[in-house]
């Protein structure tokens, strides 16, 4: 895939965009605009690498704000009749790092359910956060909690994801299955090179093991997807679809619902 300068959301409130896996959506960025914010640096972030890894210095939007943003976005697309399939939490990097994120993500679903009771909120995190006080409570009330796994061992989710903490992959699984089913499953496959080395998240060794994760979550449904833009690392590609589809089948097996895209 080819490399880029990465391209940030310059609104609060962005689109509605249509989204391979979600239909019409309506983001919501939460983070600064004039840079990412994340606690990884994925190989593949299409909004380029991460910079900073502190909050610190970060002026966030406040919750006012996001909630006016909201409302003023579905009473005009309401007057065109253009009423989004889902309002998703998304942006320029991790959405639960803001420090109102459980109370923005309360006031957003009473604003959901004035304004545009049929469409659903999605939130797509990275679940590095889900020790942190309100942030799992806060996910179990979104209509959709997607949340990332690209890897089934600790090794590819280093290499893949980058976290900035220390925090294992099987710390992650174990928050992750403390929501009793109730999330989504997105996982990135690809291939290629990272320094020379070779990667391939979708061989046997990973895909194993990333299968026995899936065991242990027991999500609704898994996301299995490829690259399709491009990303700040070079030297990757895309995985096959055919190789897809066999990942989707092996996550059927188990009884889940997968879906290729």
């Amino acid at each position: 895939m080819n490399k880029r300068e990465a391209i940030l959301p310059d609104e609060i409130i962005f689109g509605p965009v249509k989204s391979r896996l979600l239909g019409n959506s309506l983001g919501i960025n939460l983070l600064p605009q004039a840079s990412k914010l994340c606690n990884m640096n994925c190989i593949y972030c299409e909004c380029g690498w991460t910079h900073t890894k502190s909050t610190k210095n970060f002026k966030f939007h406040g919750a006012g704000d996001v909630i006016s943003n909201l409302k003023r976005k579905l009473k005009s697309l309401k007057g065109e009749g253009k009423m989004p399939d889902v309002i998703t939490f998304v942006g320029n990097g991790e959405p639960t790092l803001h420090p109102e994120f459980d109370e923005i993500i309360a006031q957003a679903l009473v604003v959901r359910n004035t304004y545009a009771p049929r469409t659903k909120v999605a939130v797509l995190s990275n679940a590095m956060n889900l020790s942190k006080p309100g942030v799992t409570k806060a996910l179990m009330k979104a209509d959709l909690c997607i949340l990332k796994m690209d890897a089934g061992t600790n090794q590819m989710f280093q290499r893949i994801n980058q976290p900035h903490s220390e925090k294992k992959l099987e710390k992650i699984v174990k928050q992750l299955s403390l929501f009793r089913g109730n999330l989504i499953i997105q996982s990135l496959f690809l291939k290629g090179t990272i320094q020379g080395d070779p990667l391939d998240n979708s061989d046997e060794e990973n895909l194993s093991a990333w299968i026995e994760r899936l065991k242990a979550v027991r999500p609704s449904r898994v996301f299995v997807y490829t690259l399709n833009h491009a990303i700040p690392a070079q030297g990757l590609e895309k995985i096959p679809k055919q190789r897809l589809n066999e990942i989707a089948r092996r996550v059927r097996v188990l009884n889940i619902r997968a879906l290729v895209s």
